[in-house]
């Protein structure tokens, strides 16, 4: 019985493998690919797969066996956990990260328990029909990530077969169809009722307030806000420049800040603690949580008729009823996405200096207004 050292594959990815004899044919195993496995390790692996051989074992099927072990021990929680941890660096943001781990935990909590290599399609109905029509986008993303959970497990050799949360071909021939719900639009206050909200919002000593009038005067979205940090701010050029990771469109984007959001800013700063975050919370490292915004005008303004995110609406009725400020600088404000190939080709730029003056009299608008 002939058994070779460890050898590097030739091609795009390369890989150490394992080549042997065995019942007189050439057999090969795979050691892991040359950016994770060193050559020390690589000849260590083949040094135990050839004692493997000279017992008269074959260690192909010997880590097939070990793998089906492990299968039936890992369960499909933990599996799922540390996929998590290995893949939220690819994620958006921090709360993308825990929609993740929540919808699992919530929605798939009848696979918890269960081996990750013995997951079948039975198991994954089971979890999906009680919230597939009355929560259908929330049931088809959590049919989405057990899918990739499970087709990691099969690329770690930890299950074999089909994909039992396979949609096409598959659970879209036992699932029923899900009604389209009519879009649901953000409550939106008429904009000639933003400068009287601000009267009343300015009237109110909280950090809440201050951080809600912020998001009303930048038009901007309450993520943006809520993770806004200091060294993002120029005051002396005026601008607050969010970076890519935050933003919905993944482009830094640069927000012109007028008198008032400065003011805003000068008075923030006195509170500032040891943490970098604009508008911290109470937990020294952490920013305030948009409920804090909730809380205000639901429960202490009585307004449960508006929402935070419906300012930006409220801001672009304006700009479009108002003045005569072009459309593509309204919508560059809000930092909307542009679907447009000829306006995308036109706005090469972020016409800074343009928003700005829109943003001016937006600021002005309600200063006049809330006076």
């Amino acid at each position: 019985m002939a058994v070779s050292t460890s050898s590097l594959t030739r091609g795009a990815a390369k890989r150490w493998a394992f080549i042997f004899r065995w019942q007189g044919k050439l057999k090969e195993m795979g050691l892991g690919g040359v950016s994770a496995v060193t050559l020390a390790d690589a000849r260590e692996l083949a040094a135990d797969a050839r004692k493997v051989v000279a017992a008269g074992r074959n260690p192909i099927e010997e880590r097939k066996a070990a793998s089906a072990a492990k299968a039936q021990t890992l369960t499909f929680g933990v599996f799922s956990s540390s996929l998590i941890d290995d893949i939220e660096g690819g994620f958006r943001n921090a709360k993308h990260r825990q929609q993740w781990r929540n919808t699992l935990t919530t929605y798939a909590a009848k696979l918890t328990s269960l081996p990750v290599g013995s997951v079948t399609t039975a198991h994954v109905l089971e979890a999906l029909q009680p919230i597939w029509l009355t929560k259908p986008e929330t049931a088809s993303r959590v049919r989405g990530r057990i899918e990739r959970v499970l087709d990691a497990a099969k690329a770690k050799g930890l299950r074999s077969g089909e994909n039992p949360a396979r949609w096409r071909g598959h659970l879209d021939k036992l699932l029923p169809r899900q009604q389209r719900k009519a879009q649901e639009h953000h409550a939106v206050l008429p904009y000639d009722q933003v400068p009287a909200f601000v009267a009343e919002l300015r009237a109110r000593e909280a950090v809440s307030a201050l951080m809600l009038e912020f998001v009303i005067l930048t038009a901007s979205r309450t993520g943006e806000v809520i993770g806004a940090r200091w060294p993002e701010v120029d005051a002396k050029a005026k601008v607050w420049i969010v970076p890519a990771d935050r933003m919905k469109a993944g482009k830094e984007h640069r927000v012109p800040l007028g008198p008032r959001a400065l003011e805003i800013l000068e008075i923030v700063e006195v509170l500032r603690t040891k943490g970098d975050y604009i508008f911290p919370a109470a937990r020294k490292g952490h920013p305030m949580s948009n409920m804090a915004m909730l809380k205000l005008m639901q429960s202490r303004m009585e307004r449960p008729d508006v929402t935070v995110h419906g300012f930006r609406s409220s801001c672009r009725d304006w700009a479009g009823e108002c003045t005569t400020f072009p459309r593509e600088v309204a919508e560059a404000a809000l930092a909307h996405t542009v679907r447009n190939a000829v306006e995308q080709a036109y706005r090469r730029g972020d016409a800074l200096e343009k928003r700005r003056q829109l943003l001016l009299a937006w600021e002005s608008f309600i200063e006049l207004g809330s006076a």
